[in-house]
């Protein structure tokens, strides 16, 4: 059974440059017969080491907030800094690169590969990145058994529970080292025994290895055991409170 962890306390190392910095960061989708905006000149800090929830209600713009904060997304203006560094600045592959390299990702609905193992779709992001597959599948056994899943690492994600397929994700977010783990209704498919679970463990992964974590979600639990809530509205920042 997972111990429910207190909420945890942001990196004390501090350096010259925030994980995320958003700058005016508007998104407008053109179907060429209207235009939709999305965002609305978003201006948003994320520390090293801290845990922020997004939240709002649906069609706010949390997750293309999310999807243009990791570049998965264009901006029609403004700008992000990832550990300093404009995405502007970099062209559509090193984009592609450097988030396969630096950024882990967790979705509601997991996106692993049905016909391979846990340890399989957890090493699948360092082969794209050329590492070795020795080196790979090494990575891969020691993460997995991080997040309490070593004895099911051959595994596929049919044999698994919502919350074992769950921690595989968690897992794969978590085997290239990321600077930053975007994760999009994280517990939004699983039942409360396993969303606590997922929560539990991504507390400890912040408290312990201080990984910085972007959260979209609409589950309050997840909300009050972030260091802040960003609250959405309309495609803007609404307000942001740190939770008692």
């Amino acid at each position: 059974m997972t111990t429910t962890l207190s909420r945890p306390a942001p990196s004390e190392t501090k350096t010259s440059s925030p994980m995320v910095k958003a700058v005016g960061v508007t998104k407008v989708y053109d179907t060429g017969r209207v235009k939709v905006p999305a965002l609305r000149g978003v201006d948003l800090t994320i520390e090293r080491g801290e845990m922020v929830a997004i939240m709002g209600p649906s069609g706010c713009g949390k997750t293309t907030l999310l999807n243009c904060l990791s570049g998965l997304d264009s901006i029609t203006d403004g700008d992000v800094l990832i550990e300093g560094v404009s995405l502007k600045s970099m062209s559509d592959r090193q984009r592609t690169r450097y988030r396969a390299r630096r950024m882990g990702f967790v979705f509601q609905f997991y996106n692993l590969l049905a016909v391979l193992t846990a340890a399989e779709n957890v090493e699948m992001p360092l082969l794209l990145t050329g590492v070795s597959s020795r080196e790979a599948r090494h990575r891969a056994l020691e993460t997995l058994e991080l997040v309490g899943l070593g004895e099911r690492a051959d595994n596929r994600p049919g044999e698994l529970s919502g919350g074992e397929r769950q921690r595989v994700t968690i897992a794969r977010a978590l085997v290239n080292d990321p600077a930053i783990v975007w994760a999009d209704e994280p517990t939004g498919d699983l039942d409360s025994t396993n969303a606590e679970e997922i929560i539990n463990l991504m507390c400890r992964l912040n408290q312990e290895r201080a990984v910085t974590f972007a959260l979209v979600t609409h589950d309050i639990a997840i909300g009050r055991r972030a260091h802040r809530i960003v609250r959405m509205r309309d495609g803007a920042i609404v307000d942001q409170v740190i939770p008692s």
